[in-house]
């Protein structure tokens, strides 16, 4: 297993313990902080760290949490868990760096897998100039019709509104939505988000 820790913010005890247990069993190393500030403490001393925090809690939500780590210059992968998702929130969450949004309830592979992706960022080689060079390639390859429903999607707007504002039907939209996803080589919505991103913030 890589040497990597993960690092789960949660205001609920059960939760915290719950997810540290599964991850246990996976393999993994974790520590457990009961909110967002005391993460925040010990946050710029931390080296190869991966974190996982829910979106709502009572001190910080964890989109807070993110923003603050990156106004400290703190880069640590992030993961966005919640009960309330929704695409715009998903949006919100990648804007502000997470690595991936999960909804719960989730499985057990369906997080590894995202600790995974953010253990990747530990080891990323490649700049950010090279990652967006590559992503806007991908964007190259999109019919002018795919563009209009990549842009609708990662300003948050659901198939129903786009498929009004495009005047298509919502079926339509999910044919576009998948034929975009395949293209792009995103494995989800927070990864197509991200992607997007990239290429328009990287110079």
């Amino acid at each position: 297993m890589d040497d990597f820790t993960v690092h789960i913010v949660d205001d609920e005890e059960a939760v915290r313990k719950s997810l540290a247990f599964m991850l246990t069993m996976h393999g993994l190393g974790v520590r457990v902080h009961e909110s967002a500030s005391a993460f925040l403490s010990v946050a710029p001393n931390l080296r190869q760290a991966v974190l996982i925090t829910d979106m709502r809690m009572s001190d910080l939500s964890g989109l807070d949490l993110i923003r603050r780590l990156a106004a400290l210059k703190t880069p640590i992968p992030s993961i966005m868990i919640t009960g309330h998702g929704d695409v715009p929130m998903a949006v919100d969450a990648m804007k502000a760096g997470a690595v991936d949004f999960i909804e719960k309830p989730f499985d057990d592979n369906t997080m590894v897998e995202a600790i995974r992706r953010a253990s990747e960022r530990l080891s990323d080689a490649s700049s950010p100039i090279e990652r967006a060079e590559d992503i806007r390639a991908r964007i190259g390859t999109l019919s002018d019709r795919e563009r209009q429903v990549l842009s609708a999607v990662v300003a948050g707007q659901p198939n129903k509104a786009i498929a009004f504002a495009l005047d298509i039907s919502p079926r339509t939209v999910e044919v576009h939505r998948a034929n975009v996803m395949a293209k792009m080589q995103a494995r989800s919505l927070p990864e197509l988000v991200r992607m997007s991103l990239a290429a328009e913030t990287a110079d």
